[in-house]
């Protein structure tokens, strides 16, 4: 009779992994979470808790890590039964944290039936911040990530946190099982809260881009090149005119070009040639982010090592960035303890003798005529709190990554996580991979843009923006750069053509908080930073400040409201100062009126 509960528990466990994608069926991980929670509140003794806890991590790792068992074919041909002893291996480890979480929760909250979901979902927290954690640690399917498709919900994690969305899992599972025994208080307080912020839609719909033709552009790229075929001298021309094709010719518009990680074999900084060949496939004003290596030499010149590399290139092959990975994965990228797993065979774990080498860190990399973008390469976007350089926020990040190994449940659970790193930074997430699935994600955590698993294609838009401009520094023979950063314009478009022009500056407000910028804020930053002469600010944006800079009252005419800078349009007390409301109403719905006739080029809003 012992053994009955541990077998509910690791079925439990089972189906509690199909919550996360691709299939995506939160609410059996809902009432498995529940499940698990009765069985361990019934246990008669701190080891049967332990022991419940353990075998739904057991059951609840090896579904959701399958992915890994595939990605065994591709080092050194490994069998794939031999993959699955690696998953195994690895989910008979994991499982010790929801087994930490199940003994804390009986050993002091077993007593009081409010008390103990509140208790295993703060020990679920705790335990999963530590799996993520400890040993270079595995934050691989944080439970969180089950709740990214509900509504609002997932907004949460701007302030709980990943973890603290973990939490709220469990504690949603808690609830659901105080209302199962009929203590309808405890689980109305919990599940009313939640459920209304799952049916509440997220901010920003999507539309057609509403931006002007020669905005600038971001491409990305996904040439469905298999990892079988990736590192084959034979198909090296082959995927380059892969890339290159999908690339597409230069326009009018500057271009973002984005490659997936390790995109090229070639050692970029050593070989010009190479360079030059990227170079060839840009335009004057287009800038090439690319995945690479990089070689690492002892003080005589020998190679030691390697970094996995995201190179940013020039259209005169100049390399003027470069972000080394620095969360690499065990086994996969490095060694541990080369020497002993060398001599008993386990060298064949990972590609090639060198291992690779970590990078310092999470930086910020200012792109010319895009703005600062972040890079995480592949593994790294799962890392909650790691991600970013707090010091320098990126305007985006960019996040190329290899998944061409990790079978089709891979593929969709490293989007799911993405989607919620950039809603927990609230930035937008790009991400480029070689077979898939590529993606544009705003800062809500909404999919603009995808391309499916095993298909070749590009993605282009414009809904990530970034203008600049430049002006002489105050005291140095240099230039300093003014940026114009929109973010979720279609969104703006489409409250304007349904005539919500009542939500435009709350969005704008949202917007802020997202990294939006205006050229006249800028440039009043940089004025008061004293980079920039007032003087200047004027004669660059020419009557856009009304008084001074320092009062920054934005001057537009009266017909369509447009002011001197293009694509810029002004009403309400940002023009004519503190007035009644109802000249702000109406100047704003005139205001919206010509930006809807400027962009859809007519309009049937009111004047």
């Amino acid at each position: 009779m012992n053994q009955i509960p541990k077998s509910v528990a690791l079925g439990a466990g089972l189906v509690s992994a199909l919550g996360f994608a691709p299939l995506d069926w939160w609410p059996l991980t809902l009432l498995c979470l529940a499940l698990l929670l009765y069985l361990v509140s019934e246990a008669s003794s701190l080891r049967g808790a332990l022991a419940r806890g353990y075998w739904f991590g057991v059951g609840h790792f090896v579904v959701g890590l399958n992915w890994i068992a595939g990605a065994f074919q591709y080092q050194d041909a490994m069998p794939k039964w031999l993959g699955w002893i690696a998953v195994v291996l690895l989910s008979l480890y994991l499982a010790v944290y929801p087994a930490m979480a199940a003994g804390i929760a009986w050993r002091w909250g077993r007593k009081s039936p409010a008390g103990f979901p509140l208790i295993f979902a703060a020990a679920w927290i705790v335990t999963e911040y530590l799996r993520a954690t400890m040993f270079t640690g595995f934050a691989w399917n944080p439970l969180g990530v089950v709740l990214v498709q509900l509504g609002a919900l997932p907004h949460l994690s701007g302030t709980l946190g990943t973890y603290g969305l973990s939490g709220l899992a469990v504690l949603t599972a808690g609830a659901a099982l105080a209302m199962a025994r009929q203590r309808w208080g405890f689980g109305l307080l919990i599940l009313v809260p939640v459920a209304v912020l799952s049916f509440i839609p997220k901010t920003i719909s999507q539309t057609r881009e509403a931006v002007a033709p020669i905005s600038p552009l971001i491409r990305v790229v996904q040439p469905n090149i298999g990892q079988q075929d990736k590192h084959e001298k034979a198909f090296d021309k082959v995927n380059f005119e892969k890339l290159a094709s999908l690339t597409g010719a230069p326009g009018r518009a500057p271009r973002l070009i984005l490659w997936p990680e390790a995109a090229v074999p070639d050692f970029l900084e050593e070989e010009e040639w190479a360079r030059e060949r990227l170079a060839r496939l840009m335009g004057p004003k287009d800038m090439l982010v690319t995945g690479g290596v990089a070689l690492v030499e002892d003080r005589e010149g020998y190679v030691v090592g390697a970094r996995n590399s995201s190179f940013v290139l020039t259209p005169g092959a100049e390399i003027i960035a470069r972000y080394d990975k620095a969360h690499l994965v065990p086994y996969g990228e490095y060694l541990p303890m080369r020497p002993v797993l060398s001599a008993i065979g386990l060298s064949r774990l990972v590609p090639g003798d060198l291992d690779f080498w970590p990078g310092p860190g999470p930086q910020t990399t200012g792109v010319p005529g895009f703005g600062r973008m972040g890079v995480q390469i592949c593994y790294e976007i799962i890392f909650s709190g790691h991600v970013i350089d707090r010091k320098n926020r990126p305007d985006f990040l960019f996040n190329p990554s290899n998944d061409a190994w990790f079978g089709s449940w891979g593929p969709p659970q490293h989007l799911a996580q993405a989607r919620l790193r950039a809603i927990e930074e609230g930035i937008p997430v790009v991400r480029s991979t070689p077979t898939g699935i590529s993606a544009v994600i705003d800062a809500d955590g909404n999919l603009l843009h995808r391309l499916p698993y095993q298909r070749a294609g590009y993605i282009e838009t414009r809904q990530l923006i970034v203008q600049e401009s430049t002006r002489d520094r105050v005291q140095l023979n240099s230039r300093v750069a003014a940026l114009e950063i929109l973010v979720g314009t279609p969104g703006v478009a489409s409250m304007i053509r349904e005539g919500k022009t009542f939500q435009i500056p709350s969005i704008m407000q949202s917007g802020r908080k997202l990294g939006m910028c205006l050229m006249n804020d800028s440039f009043l930053d940089l004025v008061k930073k004293n980079l920039v002469k007032p003087e200047d600010a004027y004669a660059k944006l020419g009557k856009l400040f009304r008084r001074s800079v320092s009062r920054s009252m934005i001057v537009a005419n009266e017909q369509d409201y447009r002011t001197s800078v293009d694509r810029l349009y002004a009403a309400g007390d940002v023009r004519r100062g503190q007035s009644l409301v109802v000249w702000a109403i109406r100047e704003g719905r005139q205001a919206a009126r010509a930006v809807d006739e400027y962009l859809m080029g007519a309009s049937e809003l009111p004047r």
